[in-house]
């Protein structure tokens, strides 16, 4: 007999492989038993390997403050000197050089004035531009954390570190890890949800990409410009085969996947299973989630008329419903990218998201769902306090790329509101005081969720892979 075969001619590979796949049958088992529920492979290990990529509900290392997260990423970076970060300096040095020599990426001239009044809100007395007045209403629940910074002034490497944790090398989204640490909490539902009205370029996938963790948690994405579930979703609805054809079908798929599956170990075809069933599932509960026309008429009304507003409510009625993680991205059309022009440009974006978010603000708190719900505002980066210019040195009235300092939001999930933390300095140029990196905020909002950001781990290609990287600390000043 040969030494690598057992008495029952297989060989010693293929004995371990289809003991150690036990447990991948018995899940497929329950798959091929049920038509509604979803096959439940072995939990991965926080700080494993992850395994079989399920999504089964998992508890955190602690308890938790927040169980789901909604992102607004304005896309393109939006000023913090006209949104969140007032600077009376660039008025008293308007049209001045007012000494500041930080390198930018293209050629920049004199101060340049906020076009904007900015005025104190709340309690707490937060001054905040007039373009999110309706926002500022809710800042007694905002902490505005105005020194953060990136590594680059460029607008994709700067996107994956903000969405990704790293601004070279594809890696799993913050949504991917979300959903990773936590599971779902609705079979039906996708757990990590990416809305964009009109699209965007293929590229920009990589920041809601699952990339080496199992598939199952790659975030979905809805093309929120439309209003037929068959467009929002591709390929949601069969257009020939029955819904008990369909059944029929991954019936017999799942069973020919079991008996591929039983020879090899593969995670991406446990992704693929899983994905199989979740669309399959999601053809109804879909349906009723993306539908706001079962919204009160005030409700829909104290949104807006504009698809951000639909897009938000439709995030809101996500979260009720289990998803984990919901990243509103705007400014596909026309990003936040001011380079000239800012004071019209700037003001109609921040329209067509102000009412949004101050009517979800008041929403989750109308319905109990604001203290466990975590909410993030902010762009890739920031833009230059000097004003832009031409080649022949004509100003453009806009802003550079700006990534030495500028701001972001947070509320509700723990968050301590009506408090500021860091600054920038006396022109908003950069961060001077308790400067924050991308993974300081991605450590603090892990934290939040329940998790160690040192120990929500990963191990691929012999290391063991985490959102924050090798850095980032936890802001507690901002914490409740």
């Amino acid at each position: 007999m040969h030494p690598s075969r057992s008495p029952f001619g297989l060989s010693r590979r293929s004995v371990l492989q289809r003991s150690a796949l036990g447990l991948g049958a018995l899940g497929l088992a329950d798959l091929l038993s049920s038509s509604k529920a979803l096959a439940e492979p072995v939990a991965p290990q926080i700080g494993g390997t992850g395994g079989s990529g399920s999504l089964a509900v998992r508890q955190p290392h602690f308890a938790a403050k927040a169980k789901r997260v909604i992102h607004f990423f304005c896309n393109g970076g939006p000023s913090q000197v006209d949104t969140f970060d007032h600077k009376p300096m660039l008025a008293k040095y308007a049209d001045q050089p007012a000494g500041m020599n930080l390198r930018t990426e293209r050629r920049t001239g004199a101060a340049f004035p906020s076009p904007f009044a900015f005025r104190p809100y709340g309690e707490s007395g937060i001054e905040v531009s007039d373009i999110f007045a309706k926002t500022a209403e809710h800042i007694d629940d905002i902490a505005v954390v105005r020194s953060m910074y990136a590594q680059v002034p460029n607008h994709e490497p700067s996107l994956m570190l903000m969405n990704c944790g790293d601004s070279v090398l594809p890696r799993p989204s913050m949504g991917a890890w979300v959903l990773y640490g936590l599971g779902a909490e609705n079979r039906n539902l996708p757990g990590f949800v990416a809305m964009c009205p009109g699209g965007l370029p293929i590229k920009d996938s990589e920041n809601w990409q699952s990339a080496f963790l199992p598939g199952a948690y790659q975030g979905t994405y809805v093309d929120s410009q439309h209003r037929e579930l068959s467009k929002l979703i591709e390929n949601i609805e069969h257009p020939q085969i029955s819904t008990r054809g369909q059944r029929r079908q991954l019936d017999l798929l799942a069973q020919l996947n079991a008996e591929h599956r039983a020879a090899r170990i593969d995670d991406r075809l446990d992704a693929r299973i899983q994905s199989f069933e979740l669309a399959f599932r999601m053809q109804r509960d879909a349906a009723e989630a993306f539908d706001i026309s079962s919204e009160p008429q005030h409700v829909q009304e104290s949104y807006g008329a504009h698809v951000h507003g639909r897009q938000t409510l439709i995030a809101r009625r996500l979260l009720e419903r289990g998803v984990r993680y919901v990243q509103l991205w705007h400014g596909a059309g026309q990003p936040w990218d001011n380079h000239e022009n800012i004071k019209d440009t700037h003001a109609k974006l921040a329209g067509e998201l102000d009412q949004p978010i101050a009517a979800l603000l008041a929403d989750l708190k109308q319905r109990g769902m604001f203290d466990d719900t975590l909410v993030l505002w902010g762009g890739e980066f920031g833009r230059t306090p000097t004003v832009e210019m031409t080649g022949d040195g004509k100003s453009k009235l806009g802003r550079d790329h700006n990534h030495y300092g500028f701001s972001v939001w947070l509320a509700g999930g723990g968050i301590k509101g009506g408090t500021t933390y860091g600054a920038t300095d006396d022109f908003g140029f950069k961060a001077v005081e308790n400067p924050s990196s991308v993974h300081d905020l991605h450590a603090t909002m892990l934290h939040l969720l329940g998790f160690d950001h040192e120990q929500l781990t990963y191990r691929y290609a012999g290391r063991d892979f985490r959102l924050t990287d090798v850095s980032g600390k936890v802001i507690r000043e901002i914490l409740g």
